[in-house]
């Protein structure tokens, strides 16, 4: 856990690649891509099918080390609108859990643009809480504090030889692009032309480690 100021607001950047806001006790993630192998499934391509699940326990397993009373997911929940349909039952039982037991509120993004409740929690396209934008994908030109996702932002450098590739937080003084949390997610370099054209010039990427929050320039 990492605390750091976004414009103004007091927040903690976690190494599973989630944000915590400690004045409402807020956990928010962004692209968790539930059933994302199922979907492929269904088109022939067979990927473990574990991914959901996975995912799951992860979240689970932060939200009570957190003690997280809110949970925002900000899009792409679902690698499809349907995709709560085809949860496991396991899955199912463990998603029902934490909706039940925490305000839950799901934030739709362009996988899962159509999705309604059928897992608990509350569907919105995008909110604005306590003066913060939560959406998915960012939008150039706002004025706003934003928090977003739908980019899987990877730092990626080369390292004494090594090439090392490390999901990262991209930020602005007024923008914060959250990594995917999904555990079979995929990643954009954060020197992406579509990152930079979201984000705006002067971004950095933001790397958790530990009791320290490693910052990288971004050239624009």
């Amino acid at each position: 856990m990492v605390r750091f100021s976004f414009a103004g607001y007091d927040l903690i950047a976690l190494t599973q690649g989630a944000l915590f806001w400690p004045a409402r006790a807020a956990l928010i993630v962004a692209d968790l891509h539930f059933e994302k192998a199922s979907w492929f499934a269904m088109r022939g391509q067979m990927l473990p099918p574990y991914d959901s699940l996975a995912t799951l326990a992860d979240l689970t397993a932060l939200a009570a080390a957190t003690e997280a009373a809110e949970i925002w997911c900000l899009g792409d929940s679902f690698h499809d609108s349907a995709g709560c349909d085809r949860l496991p039952e396991a899955a199912q039982a463990m998603l029902r859990d934490l909706t039940a037991t925490r305000r839950w509120t799901w934030i739709t993004g362009n996988h899962d643009f159509a999705l309604v409740d059928r897992c608990g929690g509350d569907v919105v396209a995008e909110a604005v809480v306590d003066g913060l934008v939560l959406r998915h994908e960012a939008v150039a030109g706002e004025v706003r504090a934003e928090v977003s996702g739908h980019y899987h932002p990877k730092l990626r450098l080369r390292v004494r030889g090594q090439n090392i590739s490390r999901r990262c937080f991209v930020a602005t003084a007024r923008k914060l692009v959250l990594p995917a949390f999904g555990s079979l997610t995929g990643g954009l370099d954060v020197g992406h032309p579509e990152i930079v054209r979201a984000v705006g010039v002067g971004a950095e990427a933001l790397v958790p480690v530990q009791d320290r929050l490693l910052r990288f320039p971004i050239a624009a």
